[in-house]
């Protein structure tokens, strides 16, 4: 795996923890509440600080990336649209062919085992596209 970018001198865990810590309000408890759940699933997830600052999950690819807005923290998926949602937790960016994303507003709640699921499908359909590239390389 490839090692965490930032554009600062501090690890990207250390900029998230920053952030959450920034937002001080619902905000920062929903980014930090999705961050434990990808943790949860994934113990070799990357995080990267990406863009300018934003908080990126990666395995063998970008898995999600989490923004946070003044109404809702969004957790945009790269290859959304390539993953199977049958609880339907994906709410924004529906009309794109690549992401899909998840708008969280105040007040609710993600239901954890769906999400570790998506992120599950996510880490899954980007190491397929790993190995297939490896076997076309031999």
């Amino acid at each position: 795996m490839k090692k965490p970018e930032s554009t600062d001198e501090r690890p990207a865990s250390e900029l998230i923890d920053q952030r959450i810590a920034d937002l001080g309000d619902w905000r920062g408890k929903a980014l930090s509440r999705m961050r434990k759940l990808i943790h949860e699933e994934d113990t070799e997830v990357v995080e990267e600080w990406k863009w300018m600052g934003t908080p990126v999950w990666s395995h063998d690819g970008i898995i999600c990336t989490g923004e946070s807005y003044k109404a809702a923290v969004k957790l945009t998926f790269a290859k959304g649209a390539s993953l199977a949602d049958p609880a339907g937790l994906f709410n924004a960016s529906l009309d794109g062919n690549t992401r899909r994303a998840i708008d969280i507003h105040e007040g609710e709640e993600v239901d954890a085992k769906a999400f570790k699921a998506l992120i599950r499908s996510a880490i899954d359909l980007n190491s397929s596209k790993v190995k297939a590239r490896k076997k076309s390389v031999k």
